[in-house]
Formats: C-alpha cells, sequence, structure tokens
C-alpha cells in the first residue's frame, strides 16, 4: 500500500504532497532493501518542496519547524545500514541550506543541534562519494555564516567559544590528497574567517587550533619538495606530458600562495603572524634561501630555479608587509647564514600525510632520511604542535666560505648563469621592484628603487634640509652621494638575531645604494654583452633596466657606454650577415614587428610574464631532431632570435641618449625600381606573381621538370625581384602570344641556393623554403609553442635546360636578383645599423 500510495497523482508541489512525505518518513523504522528506495526519494522530495516553499508559500516551511522534520532526518540517518542513505540526507540538507533565501528558516536550521549532530557524526569516509558530499555539506553551511548565524554553530563559555565542530571537522580534511577536496576546506575556513566575529578569532588562534596554520606551511612546503622534483624532470625530459604535470603542479602551488592571501585579508589578529613566522621557519629560512647557492655538482641546477619562483611566488601574491621586507632584508646576508655546512646536522623532511617529522643523523654521518630541494640544507623546522625555537634553527658556523650576499648571488646568476638561472634572478628582481609592501629604503638599499621613486626620495629630503638627499638630486653624474641605508633597514640585523636566530651580519649594510645600483647596471650591461641568452630574456633585463635609470646616461659609466656599444656593433654585423641569407625577404617585417613588441614590454609597467614563464617552453619549430642542418627552419629561427637581440640593443642605444623610441625603426622607404628590370618586362607588381596570371617572358629561360616521378612539364623559368620581395616562376607559354605566360607554380627567391649538377651541366638545383615563417603565423603554432607541422624539411626543384649556356643563364639570372633583392634589403636598413645616423633622424 505505502509504495501505491506514494506513485499515486498528487500536486508535485503541495504542501499536501509534503505532509504525505514526512508522515510516511515517521513511519519507517527500519531500512530494509523493501523501502530504501523510497526513503531516498522521500528525502530528495521534501528538499525539493522545501525550497520551492522558501520561494513562494511560506507554509512550506513553517509545516517544516512545526514537525521537527530535521529531527526526523537525524533519526533516518541511524537507521541506515547502507551508504545510499547517509548520501541522500547530505545531498538532501545541503541542498536545503544552500537554497534557501530566507533568513528566517536558515536561523531555524542552525538553532538547534540537528546541523552539528550531522557535521560530528561518524560517517563512513572509506567511500569517496560519501566523503564528496560531507565535504559539499559542510562548505554549504559555511556559505550561509555571518555574525548571527556562526553563534548558533558554537559552543560557549563565558565570552569564549569551546566549541567549533564545523571548523575543526572541515580541517581535519585539509590535507587530503584529493585536490577537490582540499580546495572546499579552504573555501569553509575562508568563509569562517571573514565572517568577523571575534570570539571565534581567538578560538582559532589558540592551540591546538593554530596548529593548522604551521600545519599548512608544513604542507606547502612538501609541494615545494614535490615540484623541484618535477622541475627537474621537465629540465631533463620536456615532454608533453612532464610539461603538463609541472602547469598542474604550478596552479597548485599558486592556489594555497592565493589562499595564505585571502586567509590574511580577513584581517585576524595574530593570524599574519602566525603565517609570516611559519613561511620564514619552515620553508624561506631553511630550504630556499640555502637552496640559492652555486652546487658544483648539480648540473641541472632545479634548485635554484625552483627557489627563485617560489620566492617570487609568495613576494607577488601573499600581501604581508613584514614577510616581505624580511625576505628581502635577508638578501644582504651570506649565505652561510642560512645553512650549517659543518657540525652536527638535522634535515627536516615532511612526511607522507603531509606533516613534520624530524630524521637525526646517525653516528657515522648519514642522514636516516632527508627530502629537501637540495640535499645539504640542513637546518629543522618546528613540528606542527610545538612552539617555534629561533636559536636551533639558524647558527653561524665556523667554516670558511664565500661571503657573498644573497643579493650578489643573484647578480652572479645574471652574469654567469645559464638562461633559466639568469630569468629567475630578473624574475626575482623584477617582482621585488613591483612589490608595493617593501619599504623604499629597502628596495634603495637592494639598488632597485625605480628612478621615478629615487628622485622622489632625493626631492623630498632636499625639501626637508637633508643635506644628502640635496647633493644626490644636484650633483653631476661623476659625483659619489655619501648616503646609506635607511633607518628601516637598519633595524634587520637586530630583529633577525632575536626573533629568528641569525647571529650573522648582513655582509653589505651600510654601503652606499648607489653602489649596489651600479652593481645591478653592471650586471644587466654584462648580460646584454652575452651571446649564450635568449632573446626573451634579455627583454627581461632591458625592462628592469629601464625600470632603473632615468632617460640620461647619467648612471651609465665609460665602460658600460663602450660595451653596450660594442654589443651593439657586433649585432648590427650579423644582421647584415643575414641580408644574403635565407630569409632577407623578411627581414624588415620581423624588424618591424618585434620592434613595436619591444617598444611595448619596455615601455610598460609590469612585466612581460608572470614567474611561471620560466619553466614553460618558449616558441620553438620542433625537436632540433626534426630540424635537419642548413635547414631554412633553423636559419629562420636564428634570424629572428637576432632581429629580437638588435631590436632591444637598439632601443637602449636610444634610451642612453635620452632619445623617444620612435613608434617604427628608422629605416628608408622602398626605393625606384632600376630601369628595364625583370619585374617592370614581366609586368609584375608588389603583389609579385600569382598562379594563373599572366606574365611577360621576355627575359624567361625554357626548361624541363618532374614534380612526379615520370611525368615531365615544359615551362619557362623566370627569376624575378621586386625591392625587398623575389619569386621563382615557372610559366607555361601562350600559344597565341609567344612573349607571354601563365604563371603555373612560384617559389621564394630568397635562399633557393641555386646550384649547377657536377655531372650535368644543364641541371640547376634549388632549395625552395615555406614562403612564410611559422612564428609569423600564431595560427601555426600550438598552445605551449611548437609547430603543428611534423616534418619540417625544404623542398627540392631539379630544372633540366637544353644546353649547358642556358643552365649558366637561368643561374646567372638567379643570382643576380638576389643582389638586387639583398642589396635594396641593406640599403633600407642603412639608417638604423647607423647608430650616429639615427640619432640624427
Amino acid at each position: 500500500m505505502m509504495w501505491y500510495s506514494f506513485w499515486r497523482s498528487r500536486d508535485r508541489f503541495s504542501l499536501d504532497q509534503l505532509r504525505y512525505l514526512t508522515d510516511q518518513l515517521t513511519k519507517v523504522h527500519t531500512i530494509n532493501d523493501v523501502n530504501k528506495d523510497f526513503v531516498i526519494e522521500a528525502l530528495r522530495s521534501i528538499a525539493e518542496l522545501i525550497t520551492y516553499g522558501d520561494q513562494h508559500d511560506p507554509t512550506f516551511f513553517e509545516f517544516f519547524m512545526e514537525n521537527q522534520v530535521m529531527a526526523e532526518f537525524v533519526r533516518i540517518l541511524k537507521l541506515g545500514r547502507t551508504v545510499s542513505i547517509p548520501l541522500q540526507l547530505l545531498q538532501t540538507v545541503s541542498i536545503m541550506v544552500q537554497n534557501l533565501r530566507s533568513e528566517h528558516a536558515i536561523y531555524y536550521m542552525f538553532s538547534n543541534e540537528h546541523i552539528n549532530y550531522l557535521i560530528t557524526y561518524a560517517f563512513d569516509f572509506r567511500n569517496e562519494e560519501l566523503l564528496s558530499y560531507y565535504i559539499s555539506f559542510l562548505r554549504a553551511i559555511s556559505g550561509k555564516l555571518n555574525k548571527g548565524t556562526i553563534s548558533l554553530l558554537v559552543k560557549t563559555q563565558g565570552d569564549e567559544v569551546v566549541s567549533f565542530p564545523l571548523y575543526v571537522e572541515a580541517i581535519r580534511f585539509a590535507f587530503h590528497e584529493e585536490n577537490m577536496v582540499r580546495t572546499a576546506v579552504r573555501a569553509v575556513t575562508l568563509n569562517v574567517y571573514h565572517v568577523g566575529d571575534d570570539s571565534v578569532n581567538r578560538y582559532i588562534t589558540t592551540t591546538p587550533h593554530r596548529d593548522y596554520f604551521s600545519n599548512l606551511v608544513s604542507f606547502f612546503r612538501k609541494q615545494s619538495m614535490d615540484l623541484n622534483r618535477l622541475v627537474s624532470n621537465t629540465l631533463i625530459t620536456a615532454d608533453p606530458d612532464s610539461t603538463s604535470t609541472l602547469i598542474t603542479a604550478l596552479d597548485e602551488i599558486q592556489d594555497i600562495l592565493y589562499y595564505f592571501s585571502d586567509v590574511v585579508s580577513a584581517g585576524i589578529p595574530d593570524v599574519g603572524r602566525l603565517i609570516t613566522d611559519n613561511i620564514l621557519m619552515v620553508l624561506i629560512f631553511p630550504l630556499l634561501l640555502p637552496s640559492l647557492r652555486v652546487a658544483a655538482d648539480n648540473e641541472m641546477q632545479s634548485g635554484i630555479v625552483t627557489s627563485l619562483y617560489l620566492l617570487s611566488c609568495i613576494l607577488r601574491i601573499v600581501k604581508i608587509k613584514d614577510l616581505a621586507n624580511t625576505i628581502a632584508a635577508a638578501l644582504f646576508y651570506p649565505l652561510e647564514a642560512f645553512t650549517k655546512s659543518c657540525g652536527g646536522k638535522f634535515n627536516g623532511y615532511i612526511s607522507d600525510d603531509g606533516f613534520t617529522s624530524v630524521s637525526h643523523v646517525s653516528d657515522n654521518g648519514n642522514v636516516a632520511e632527508s627530502d629537501a630541494i637540495h640535499s645539504t640544507v640542513n637546518v629543522p623546522y618546528p613540528s606542527s604542535s610545538s612552539a617555534f625555537h629561533p636559536e636551533s634553527v639558524l647558527n653561524q658556523n665556523n667554516c670558511n666560505s664565500s661571503n657573498l650576499s644573497l643579493r650578489e648571488v643573484l647578480l652572479s646568476y645574471i652574469t654567469n648563469g645559464d638562461d633559466i638561472e639568469v630569468l629567475g634572478s630578473l624574475s626575482m628582481l623584477a617582482t621585488l621592484l613591483q612589490t608595493k609592501e617593501l619599504d623604499e629604503s629597502v628596495l634603495d638599499g637592494l639598488g632597485i628603487l625605480p628612478q621615478r621613486k629615487k628622485h622622489k626620495k632625493l626631492l623630498l629630503q632636499a625639501l626637508v634640509g637633508e643635506a644628502s638627499g640635496e647633493e644626490q638630486l644636484f650633483s653631476s653624474k661623476s659625483s659619489l652621494p655619501r648616503d646609506s641605508m635607511g633607518s628601516e633597514l637598519d633595524l634587520y640585523p637586530e630583529k633577525f638575531k632575536e626573533h629568528y636566530g641569525v647571529s650573522f651580519q648582513p655582509s653589505d649594510v651600510g654601503i652606499s645604494p648607489r653602489i649596489h645600483r651600479f652593481q645591478l647596471i653592471d650586471a644587466l650591461v654584462s648580460l646584454f654583452c652575452r651571446s649564450n641568452i635568449s632573446a626573451e630574456t634579455l627583454w627581461d633585463g632591458g625592462w628592469l633596466l629601464r625600470q632603473l635609470l632615468p632617460y640620461s646616461e647619467s648612471e651609465f659609466n665609460s665602460n658600460h657606454l663602450e660595451l653596450l656599444k660594442a654589443s651593439y656593433k657586433n649585432c648590427a654585423s650579423a644582421l647584415v650577415e643575414q641580408v644574403s641569407g635565407i630569409w632577407p625577404d623578411f627581414l624588415i617585417t620581423i624588424l618591424f614587428s618585434e620592434w613595436r613588441k619591444c617598444k611595448r614590454a619596455m615601455e610598460s609597467s609590469c612585466p612581460r610574464k608572470d614567474p611561471n614563464s620560466m619553466f614553460l617552453p618558449k616558441h620553438k619549430l620542433s625537436s632540433e631532431d626534426d630540424i635537419p642542418e642548413g635547414s631554412s627552419f633553423a636559419a629562420g629561427q636564428k634570424i629572428h632570435e637576432l632581429v629580437k637581440v638588435f631590436v632591444l640593443l637598439h632601443q637602449i642605444q636610444i634610451f642612453i641618449l635620452d632619445r623617444a623610441l620612435p613608434e617604427q625603426p628608422p629605416i628608408f622607404p622602398p626605393g625606384d625600381l632600376p630601369v628595364n628590370c625583370r619585374a617592370q618586362t614581366s609586368g609584375l607588381d608588389v603583389s609579385g606573381p600569382k598562379t594563373g596570371t599572366e606574365v611577360g617572358l621576355v627575359n624567361a629561360v625554357p626548361c624541363r621538370i618532374a614534380f612526379e616521378r615520370g611525368k615531365e612539364r615544359h615551362f619557362c623559368f623566370l627569376a624575378i625581384s621586386f625591392r625587398s620581395s623575389g619569386w621563382l616562376v615557372l610559366a607555361e607559354e601562350l600559344p597565341l602570344k609567344k612573349t607571354h605566360g601563365l604563371v603555373r607554380v612560384t617559389a621564394p627567391l630568397a635562399g633557393c641556393n641555386p646550384k649547377i649538377d657536377e655531372k650535368h651541366s644543364k641541371w640547376l638545383h634549388l632549395r625552395i623554403r615555406p614562403s612564410s615563417l611559422p612564428f609569423l603565423d600564431p595560427a601555426k603554432f600550438s598552445e605551449h609553442g611548437k609547430t603543428k607541422t611534423k616534418a619540417l624539411v625544404d623542398g627540392r626543384w631539379t630544372l633540366a635546360f637544353r644546353d649547358e649556356e642556358s643552365c649558366k643563364s637561368a643561374f646567372s639570372m638567379i643570382v643576380e636578383e638576389i643582389n638586387f633583392l639583398s642589396n635594396e634589403v641593406h640599403r633600407r636598413l642603412q639608417p638604423l645599423l647607423n647608430l650616429e645616423t639615427t640619432t640624427d633622424l
């Protein structure tokens, strides 16, 4: 009868239906295979009806309250023997909580202990689906929290919260292996933090709940070490799968940092301090800073790059003033301040469950268990349940070692590191420069205070009567200022010693910021003179230089100017060689394109790329194995890279000379065509020969070619240049108009590399390169920079002529037209290649 009654005709969205379902549930005293489906459907339907009633008829929820339906839910949960009942019950309550708009209804739902009972119920979380529903249930509840509703979910004694099941049960899953679970838990905690209830805030910052923040940083440390392993593997293999895995890991790293930032933004007293101390003591001091050292036994140097990436991300995302300034101040210390390279050792590591353990060194000096970005990071960090002991973390050692500060280490990577180390160091410096939380005195001490802020600071000093500011503001470029770093930075040595146990003295505090500024300029000038660094990375260096300097050469010394000019001239000479290379017809096009891009990059107020770019593959045509030696594709990559470097060096020269950068590169306009040139006699214009169009054959040479085996075709061959463009043309003679023909096949003239066959003097071999470069057409690139073309090989033509003279005539025609093309390109580039002419223009 129950089944028949349930399915009989009744208005689905009526109070009668709600009354009927509730009545039937009260009659359920045991759940078995017979009535299980009815119970599940009844729970689902009740959620639907309550949601409907909340929006259309308040009597629905009044019935729900009067009949204590929530208590009925709890009773049904206790009866359940299969996982399907708690699954549906959690879903039912989640839907109701999530969709109820009436504040009165929410208050009722939270005003009894039924919600807390469900939160603390001993569900079998071995079932992944049940855990997913439970976490969604917690998230739905947290979404309705405010200062009124949160008080209904906590227990208090006096004014103090002594129990908060929602928060406590949620953070139990904060380090679950499933990322979706971790994300949901973070959403729950943020909803709690942003309520702004003082008693709740005190609750979460007292022991043992405050351990959540230290556990979170410990978990982040483990993620950091996992990231380093991925980086190392990606640098070695660089296959699509490892790159995809790395991108996912980078996203997770940034997610947790944004979570830290969101937590701090809630403004809970002591939480910012807790997170700052944990990040410094658990991650930065014992792991990231020591990993910046040069390790001769580590060819890949993945730890250096990972550390620079993580430091940049922390500065960029976690907006804590004290954290940012402490990281920056740490750069004045030598590497030895943050690692013990001799004596007794302890290595911190993260166990599989994401919490801290400590492994001790055995009597023979072998570390029992360790896991760090570098195997010699020897600083323990506190467990999640213990207080900090700074004096045990960082101590001075008596080993002889270099006295280089970390700031100088960063500069050394710019001058001597490989491409990825240079990019990492530039990213770190650019991030520091862009970090608004940093005191200007710290930026000035590092030598990276932007020139506009530098002038503002000196002007203010001059206005308030500080002699050093006035002297510097109005001094000539040859005079050395006498200022030292500001008072804020002077406080850090004592703070590092007392709060963090760093007994070293900073290497270069007290030295004039002007000297540090010159050291950075030295490093950047040295970078622009390096030939083994990619143009993309050099552009990042150019952006940093542009931020630091005023629009004049006053902060360059004569050595800087000579080095930059020599580097520019070498690059210009290399560019001239390309005029006679494979791609001269695209040289001006590439120059115009890269000039605009470089100008935008240099004049931008922020770096072009985020720190992720140091791990992602740059645009490339294919793997090196796919590109044959001498291929036009390889030559195209080379000329593109060369043009980008040349444009950067040229714009730096204009910048140094205090000139505004023009919108376009200073080159001559196209010249007039020579009298009776082949382009004129053939009747071509700038658009070039198109298949099926008519062309004059005054200078054409008859030939034969087989595009398919055994199928020779007769054509008239022409080589034609039109200013800075050129084509190889095969045309069919018109029967009634012998001096003209129809264009059937065309190919680029430039790069055809004509050669007469050594054994068959009537044969002419031509290389046929593509009509354009793939990187000039974004549609030809896949998501991560590789071309969609599989085989990057050049084509070949072999033309057969009637006799040797015809073959030589065709050869001479090609050479002559290539020379016309190259000479025109070289003529147009003259003002760009001659720096003095450029400045006059």
